[in-house]
């Protein structure tokens, strides 16, 4: 890993340290530089206003992402944007062979109960926060069901994200993910921009609800996120589904090549 300075140190009385108060942005490092820089650079605008952060300026971000990406020379990376009260930097590294797997094989996915009918008005769960130690052990979690992933529930039953990815699925010719403002859930960079671009393959593109039991009779399931692009859950909650032929013609739309 590369770490590329933006300005102000890390310290140990840093709030990013003691309180895991901070920012970030994942981004795909491609030949021609950062996937979707703008987008999410408006996300992590998003976070920091939840978390009454105080954000470098745009043009300060930008220039810190296209540095960042010109010390990368490895083919496709790993780009993350890191904002604390204290410093901003960047890092560079290679993207993790489990993401580029996943993309390659899909996914085993459970479903398990989030513990939640509604998120409360001081929920930092629509913000992408450095405080993911509960998102890493939801997915250490999984991995000891012997499952990939983990896909959280509300009380009632309706889906809502993977502790790292966005839901998508495909019901018809309708290709749809949760709504994000409606649920209180993270907005899915990925995913907004995959299903924006839905018409050029011939679908239509929507923001909806679904149960579990709902999302099990669905043509075809994935996790979208920056990293990864899509990984198609290959079996949900034990049940065994059929490879869909729209992961790869999805990929593609997306710029993966699915290796």
């Amino acid at each position: 890993m590369q770490v590329i300075p933006g300005s102000g140190a890390l310290t140990p009385a840093d709030p990013g340290i003691l309180h895991g108060e901070g920012v970030f942005e994942t981004l795909h490092l491609r030949p021609n530089g950062p996937w979707l820089l703008h987008e999410h650079l408006d996300r992590l605008t998003h976070s920091a206003a939840l978390l009454e952060l105080p954000l470098p300026p745009r043009a300060q971000l930008t220039a810190l992402a296209r540095r960042a990406a010109d010390a990368w020379t490895a083919g496709e990376g790993a780009l993350r944007l890191i904002v604390t009260p204290a410093t901003h930097y960047a890092t560079v590294s290679a993207v993790p062979a489990t993401a580029r797997r996943e993309r390659r094989e899909g996914i085993t996915l459970i479903t398990a109960q989030a513990g939640i009918a509604a998120r409360p008005p001081w929920s930092l769960a629509a913000a992408k926060t450095i405080s993911y130690a509960e998102n890493l052990a939801a997915k250490r979690w999984a991995r000891r069901q012997g499952a990939d992933d983990i896909l959280w529930l509300r009380t009632d039953g309706h889906a809502l994200e993977s502790p790292t990815a966005s839901l998508v699925w495909l019901t018809g010719n309708t290709l749809c993910t949760v709504p994000a403002a409606e649920t209180g859930i993270l907005p899915g960079t990925t995913a907004a921009h995959l299903l924006s671009r839905a018409a050029e393959l011939g679908l239509h593109g929507e923001e909806r609800m679904i149960t579990a039991a709902e999302l099990a009779g669905t043509e075809a399931i994935w996790l979208a996120s920056s990293l990864r692009g899509l990984a198609e859950a290959r079996t949900l909650d034990g049940a065994l589904r059929p490879a869909s032929p729209w992961t790869a013609r999805l990929l593609a739309l997306l710029g993966f090549d699915g290796s």
